[in-house]
Formats: structure tokens, sequence, C-alpha cells
């Protein structure tokens, strides 16, 4: 049983992520690539009540979910090496353009030093690069306690946090 941080803590992964080929289980959740998603719709939106997720890679467009969005309770991002920037735009996008508002999961090379980050741009589940420990990887999300820069959490920057000096 594969463990995941998910909202702030640690949680056994429900979900069953499946390739462009593997049968579709008759019950429980599933994530599917893209490419599936688009390819039978109509088949997999009966499954709703069970759960339904898509899978993102990098180089795809999010708006292209843009109208199913209702219709999915989770979306996963693929990070295939930690220095791929490109998931954290997908994350924006899909929060703050897009409103999406189900499981936002970072997968793939998922590492500590990302998560308070990812945090930020809209992910609230994250699946670490095998091997890591899931509570190392967790207290990642309180590394830092102030942010420079606006985000998609809303955190107030610190310098807008400053109160102007008194004018003489």
């Amino acid at each position: 049983m594969r463990k995941i941080i998910r909202d702030g803590a640690i949680v056994v992964d429900d979900w069953l992520d499946l390739d462009a080929t593997a049968p579709i289980p008759p019950q429980g959740k599933i994530i599917v690539p893209l490419a599936r998603w688009l390819e039978e719709k109509p088949a997999l939106l009966a499954r709703v009540p069970r759960g339904v997720g898509v899978r993102l890679g990098p180089d795809h467009d999010p708006f292209a979910l843009a109208s199913d969005l209702p219709a999915l309770a989770l979306i996963a991002v693929e990070f295939p090496v930690f220095r791929d920037g490109r998931g954290y735009s997908i994350a924006r996008i899909l929060r703050q353009h897009l409103g999406f508002r189900g499981e936002l999961r970072a997968v793939g090379d998922v590492l500590r030093d990302q998560v308070f980050y990812l945090r930020r741009v809209g992910f609230n589940a994250f699946a670490p690069r095998p091997g890591l420990d899931p509570e190392q990887v967790l207290a990642g999300l309180n590394d830092f306690s102030d942010a420079y820069q606006p985000a998609a959490d809303d955190i107030v920057p610190i310098w807008r946090r400053r109160q102007p000096a008194p004018v003489a």
C-alpha cells in the first residue's frame, strides 16, 4: 500500500493509477492518462460516483480539461524530473484560471524541497518519489513561515505586510 500526503496528512493512496491499456476495474477510484480520458470519456463518466481522475504530463494543456473539471475528482500532474517546473504552471492554471476544486496531486519525482512551493501553486496532495520517507516529505510543508510572492494559496506576501514608514 503506497502512502501519499493529502491535505497535510499521510494517508494510504486509495486511487489506482492505470496506464493507457489496463482494463478498468469494476470498482474503486481510478486515474487515467489524458489521452485515455479524451478517448473513453463517456464510459469513464459512468464511473464518476466511484471516482475518476486524469493524469496530465508536463507537456499537456490543462485547458483541454476545462469543460470536464466538474466530473473529475482528481487531477495528477506528472513531474518526470524534479527540475521540470511545467507542473507548477499547470497547477496554477487549474486552480486560479479554471477553478478546479478537487484533489490536485503532484506525482513522479516529487521531493521534500518542492512540497512547500507545490502547495503554494495549488497542490493539496503529493506522491513522493519512491524510496522517500513520507514523514520527511510532509515536514517540508513547514520549511518556511513566510512567502515573498503571491500565489494560489492566498498567503499575503511578507512585503505586503510591512507597515509604511510614517510620513513626517
